[in-house]
């Protein structure tokens, strides 16, 4: 079993219902934004972009 606490990412302060859901998954998650694109060109990393699923 998996009895460590769960930290949750950036998602956490999100309102939509949909990228609160994933907000203790253990992937960093960034919101759409100018914040992302930056990390993303400061680390030399591509951004991956989920739009959701259905």
């Amino acid at each position: 079993m998996d009895n460590q606490k769960k930290i949750p990412n950036r998602l956490i302060n999100e309102k939509s219902p949909y990228l609160l859901q994933h907000a203790n998954n253990p992937v960093d998650w960034c919101p759409w934004g100018e914040e992302a694109f930056e990390k993303a060109r400061l680390e030399d990393k591509p951004v991956f972009l989920s739009i959701g699923y259905s």
